[in-house]
């Protein structure tokens, strides 16, 4: 199968394209590095000619709900748009678990109004929600630089990229499924604490500020993000990540 995967050089996307290869299918990486801007449609119509599916797992770094909201919903009905013009029978997207659940955060809404632009495309479609990935904690503490990292009090099941990645090469080349099952990792973590673990792992000094974040507090720390029901599990541990290639 020819299947393009859209943010294919970034954290899940990477892996994506290397599982579908491995897998024999022909991906196509669709990223402003290779000539494609999905948020612009510039070279998409070329690049899905001829593709059976599309994975979605595009981000943006901002956080304001406005910002993400626009770069999701614009992303996906230009990747519908154009996957309808080439024939793509299964857009595949990347989502978040517990995006319903904890809708008092503004990246979470744009994430669920992305989710509602897909339902509504006119390819057979399949979203998987995943929980946070073990890059996670250090993304956060890299957002505020200095010796105070701020850290959401959080209840999470951390898996890694590549177990994500795997998983959603695997449901791309079938049938559309609606809603996956969600996946999520092997065991219940602290947000907090696995911030600390990661900067003791690099020899970094560094104090970790718990917060709750406004609006959402009470669900990050409730289990909002947790995964709801039975679903594929990972099983490479936060600590085994931080002591291994971190791939």
């Amino acid at each position: 199968m020819r299947i393009a995967v859209a943010g294919g050089t970034g954290v899940v996307g990477r892996h994506v394209v290397d599982a579908l290869e491995r897998g024999g299918h022909q991906a196509v990486v669709l990223a402003r590095s290779r000539g494609v801007d999905v948020a612009t449609g510039d070279g998409l119509d070329a690049a899905l000619e001829g593709a059976d599916a599309v994975v979605d797992t595009l981000n943006v770094t901002s956080l304001k709900e406005k910002v993400a909201t626009d770069f999701f919903t614009t992303t996906s009905r230009n990747l519908l748009s154009a996957g309808a013009r080439a024939g793509v029978g299964h857009h595949v997207l990347l989502s978040i678990v517990g995006v319903d659940r904890a809708a008092g955060y503004g990246y979470y809404r744009a994430k669920a109004a992305q989710e509602e632009v897909v339902r509504g495309g006119s390819a057979p479609w399949t979203v998987v929600r995943a929980t946070q990935f073990h890059e996670f904690p250090g993304q956060v503490l890299g957002q505020v630089p200095g010796p105070v990292g701020i850290m959401p009090r959080m209840r999470c099941r951390p898996v890694a990229a590549a177990e994500v990645g795997a998983y959603l090469a695997e449901v791309a080349a079938g049938p559309a499924q609606g809603r996956a099952p969600e996946i999520a990792g092997p065991r219940e973590e602290q947000m907090v604490d696995m911030a600390r673990r990661l900067l003791r792992a690099q020899g970094r000094r560094r104090w970790v500020l718990p917060v709750d974040f406004p609006g959402t507090g009470a669900d990050f720390r409730g289990g909002a993000l947790l995964p709801d029901g039975e679903g594929p599990r990972g099983t490479v541990t936060f600590d085994e990540w931080l002591g291994g290639s971190r791939d």
